[in-house]
């Protein structure tokens, strides 16, 4: 799983990841262009831009064109986007590499951005929104994040509002990617079976014509807080979802690999703290997990869970002592041994795949360009952690003035659950 990185003559990134073993091959492009990257006026504009990208481009003028070509082959393809970046990708039998690769290149280069194309489109992301705001489980995450950043692009639904989505135009579209999908913001990952010795040459060949104009930056994030903050949204639900958080560290920092172990002893699989108390001992609800997420220039880790809406008050006191007892006391040793395997094998088994490789590489590549590890690499970081780096990170963010809460559902006792919302 080791990998190569090289800078082609366009100033384009090529990520080669060889996965001799592997069934398929990936071809993901990713740019360095995500909600973070828009004003408030634009919000939107960047989910938007990912799904016209597969609505027509010049060489393959109809969305049936795409569509035919990669199903032909059995290809499955998508994208994805999120405040940092957005992805294109197609995943195939190794045989037939250079067809997906000459698709993805298409589209992301060539879309031709059919006016008739941007109405209907416009519906479809509408509906997209309403879809999530009919999940619950989804919609607590964007309240959180709302709740953490405010009124900046950290805070903002990476999806836009509706009427953002309903008044973009042809030149709103032309004019993002223009700032954006240039050489030095791109990076192509090949992971799978493919030929090392003819790779380079294919994708130079399929991107000689990117632009390489400067790429347009993105607006830093600005992180202000002195107390606890808790955001509620009053939604008729049959269970109430909780996002508890604290605020962390940017993904470069090294505090952010003892923080996945601190993470995961929270609530990281079956036998953890907090599955064990909520699930388990209490009986309030059927899912609890913990984790972090690193981005550029900030970061957090979070419990999320889905409750009975009587005992909210109760499962939140709950948590809040789980994350005490680790500010406060010392893990044991067991109990961090079999944290750090349980990390390290779930990391493997979730890279079994050519596309979740690829995505992998480009993600470190997005958050940590000058330190990218290697799936090995990772494993052993998560090794040396020891209990007193555990320890360090729990004095350093379980603390009111890092400590953000977002519920959803229809909630009763919200001045109590306020007033004892701190440490």
């Amino acid at each position: 799983m080791n990998f190569k990185r090289t800078i082609l003559s366009t100033g384009l990134t090529l990520l080669t990841v060889p996965f001799s073993d592997s069934p398929s091959v990936t071809v993901l492009v990713i740019v360095s262009a995500g909600s973070k990257y828009e004003t408030k006026a634009q919000n939107g504009v960047s989910h938007f831009l990912e799904h016209m990208c597969f609505k027509g481009t010049t060489k393959r003028p109809r969305v049936i064109d795409i569509a035919l070509e990669l199903d032909s082959i059995g290809s499955q393809s998508n994208a994805f986007t999120s405040q940092e970046f957005t992805g294109y990708y197609a995943k195939s039998h190794p045989s037939h590499l250079s067809t997906i690769l000459d698709v993805v290149s298409d589209l992301y280069q060539n879309p031709v951005f059919d006016e008739n194309e941007i109405e209907k489109e416009k519906g479809v992301i509408v509906e997209e929104i309403n879809m999530y705001e009919d999940m619950p489980h989804k919609i607590v995450h964007d309240v959180f994040m709302e709740a953490l950043y405010g009124d900046q692009p950290a805070g903002w639904n990476v999806a836009g509002t509706k009427e953002n989505v309903l008044s973009i135009t042809r030149q709103n579209l032309l004019e993002y990617r223009a700032a954006h999908y240039v050489a030095s913001a791109t990076t192509v990952i090949i992971a799978g079976t493919f030929d090392e010795s003819l790779i380079q040459a294919e994708v130079e060949k399929s991107f000689e014509h990117i632009p390489v104009t400067p790429h347009t930056d993105k607006i830093p994030v600005v992180e202000i807080q002195n107390v606890p903050i808790i955001k509620i949204k009053h939604k008729k639900t049959d269970q109430t979802h909780i996002v508890l958080g604290l605020r962390s560290y940017k993904a470069v920092d090294p505090r952010n690999i003892p923080l996945q172990v601190f993470s995961s002893i929270l609530g990281g699989g079956m036998s953890s703290r907090l599955f064990q108390k909520l699930r388990e001992e209490m009986g309030v609800g059927y899912y609890v997990r913990a984790g972090e997420d690193e981005y550029t220039d900030h970061g957090y880790m979070a419990v999320s869970t889905g409750v009975d809406t009587s005992r909210v008050s109760e499962v939140v006191a709950a948590i809040l002592d789980e994350l005490k007892k680790l500010r406060d006391e010392k893990v044991e040793e067991s109990e961090l041994e079999k944290t750090k395997q349980y990390l390290i094998g779930n990391m493997y088994l979730g890279l079994e795949s050519s596309d979740s490789l690829a995505e992998y590489y480009a993600v470190e590549h997005i958050l940590t360009p000058d330190h990218v590890l290697t799936p090995d690499e990772l494993a052993l970081e998560i090794k040396k952690v020891t209990v007193e780096d555990v320890y360090a990170v729990a004095q350093d963010i379980v603390l009111d003035a890092r400590l953000c809460m977002a519920v959803v559902g229809n909630i009763k006792d919200e001045e109590e659950l306020k007033n004892m919302f701190h440490f």
